[in-house]
Order: structure tokens, then sequence, then C-alpha cells
């Protein structure tokens, strides 16, 4: 489940975190300042050439949407619409943008990242109800960002929550044929009662104060723990649900609530791939470039890339 220590390249990045004092960003208690830090910290790296990267906006339930558009190749592709992470707080296109490049070069899918409402300023169920309207539209319009029909959701953290709660939505309202969903270290429990987060809380970059400020930021007064929208974990059946591919690391203080989560799926009988990596840490799915570039970050965007192009037969 965990290794005995995490692996020594993200124990230098912890150290740097440390030395630099910038984090948890709960303590800034602004919004705007914690974004501000977050991007200070974030890698400065082209990453790999696409035939086309393409800012657009798509019709949502308040305004319209702002997407990124990553084009592999000329031809018509699967898409996946990519929802980042960030606590529904702190993420945005560009810092996903590194992450969103290498999984449309590898996966060979076209990606469309949302930049979906952010907390506090949008609570809950903004982000829920803009992800699930870019997703409506490009299935509806695959054409208009190169896609050939076939549909995938994606996300890390928060943006797994959005992924799982998009795929739960569409099912409950006879909505978007989703073919796929990938998620990489989801938070979809209401609970904190878990083993992960007493082990993984403190001095592993996601710490309990940030976790407690980005819930506080997102649900506000909405405190329903039955709601799946809210908790994907908390529905009444996970049956009918698209394939998917969960990530977890082994000191991120949400891993158990993902591993529960990929057995609530299989045990409804939808397949699962599950990678664990062991010796990682919450947010090393995006460490891809210096001052933070970590093989098993590659690795797993690979894994993923993998299991969407063999599922959606991206070829």
């Amino acid at each position: 489940m965990r290794a005995d220590e995490p692996h020594p390249d993200v124990q230098d990045i912890l150290a740097r975190v440390e030395a630099a004092d910038v984090m948890p960003l709960a303590r800034y208690e602004d919004a705007d300042t914690a974004r501000e830090v977050a991007a200070r910290m974030r890698a400065d790296a082209d990453g790999p050439s696409l035939e086309a990267v393409e800012d657009r906006t798509v019709p949502g339930p308040a305004d319209d949407v702002p997407v990124r558009v990553y084009r592999p190749t000329e031809g018509l592709t699967p898409t996946v619409c990519y929802f980042h992470g960030g606590g529904w707080v702190i993420g945005n296109l560009e810092s996903h943008d590194l992450a969103c490049k290498h999984l449309a070069a590898k996966s060979g899918c076209t990606v469309v990242a949302v930049d979906y409402r952010r907390a506090p300023e949008h609570p809950y169920p903004a982000a829920l109800e803009d992800c699930y309207a870019v997703t409506e539209w490009v299935a509806a319009n695959p054409e208009l960002v190169g896609g050939d029909g076939q549909l995938a959701v994606a996300g890390d953290s928060a943006g797994g929550n959005l992924a799982a709660s998009v795929c739960l939505r569409a099912r409950d309202e006879d909505g978007p044929m989703v073919n796929y969903q990938a998620l990489v270290y989801p938070s979809v429990s209401p609970s904190d009662d878990w083993d992960s987060r007493r082990e993984n809380g403190e001095g592993y970059y996601l710490t309990e104060p940030d976790m407690e400020w980005f819930g506080s930021c997102y649900f506000g007064d909405h405190a329903d723990e039955t709601d799946a929208y809210a908790f994907p974990l908390v529905a009444d059946s996970h049956a009918n649900l698209p394939p998917a591919t969960v990530v977890t690391a082994g000191f991120d203080p949400i891993r158990d609530e993902g591993i529960a989560y990929a057995d609530a799926l299989r045990e409804a009988g939808v397949s699962v791939t599950h990678h664990h990596y062991p010796a990682m840490i919450h947010a090393f799915f995006t460490m891809l470039a210096e001052p933070a570039d970590l093989e098993a970050g590659h690795d797993a965007v690979a894994q993923v890339a993998a299991d969407l192009r063999a599922a959606l037969r991206a070829d």
C-alpha cells in the first residue's frame, strides 16, 4: 500500500517545498493569493509537440466555458474531456497544460481541457455543471474538436471527483455516452476516516489543512453527505458506469478513497484497471518537468494513455 519511504526524488521535492515555506495553501485564506503561490511553483516547460493547441469556448449553464483543445494529429481521433485538479480552487488550464500535452501525445486522443468555474467564488455544483455541459457538447459535436465520436472523461484529484460525477450523472439522466473514465487519485468520499488521511495528512505535499479548506470553499453550506454527485463513493449503485482506470499513490492522504472507489466499481461489475504507485505523493501525475520531474509521473501518464488508447482504439 505504502512504501517504507517516499522515492528519493519525491523526498527532494518535499524538502524544497518545506524550505520554501509556502505550504499549506490554506494559510493564505484568500483564494487568489493561494492561486498565485501555486502558480509560482509550476514547471515552465513546453512539453511535446502536437498538431494543434487551440483555446475556444463551449456553451455552459451560466456562461461560455473556456476550454483548451489539444489535437495530436490531423485526422479524427477519440476525445478525452479533462478536468484539472486543485481542490476545485487553485487549478486552471495553465496548471495542467503540460500534463494534457503529454496525455494527448501518448494516447493519440484529442484532449479537451475544461476551465470550469472555481470555488469559493462559484461553489458546488458550479464546477460539475460546467464539466457536464462541456461533456454534453463534445458528445454532440465531436467533429468541432476533431473527434471521431469516441469519448472519455478524465481528471486528477478534484478533477477525478468531477469525472466520476459526470459519469454518474450521464448514467442517471440518460446523458452523453461516455466510453471510458480515467480517475487519477480521485476525491470521492465525504469521510475523513481513512487510514491514508491519518498516515499522510501532514508532510506529503497535500495536507489536512488544505483538504479541509478546499472542501469548505467548494461545498460551502452544502453538507449533504448522501449526494453522490458531490461524493461519488456514496452512490446507491455504481453499476452500468464506463470502464475505468484508477491511479493512486502510497503517500497520498486520499489514497484509500480512490482504492475504495476502484473496488466499488469492480464490485458493481465495471471493468477497472488500477495503477498504484507506493512511493509517490499526491500531484505526482502532473510533476513532469523541473523543478519537479518524476519518472513515475511520466509512467503514470503513459499508463493512463495506454488504457485510453486500448479502450477507444486511438490508433
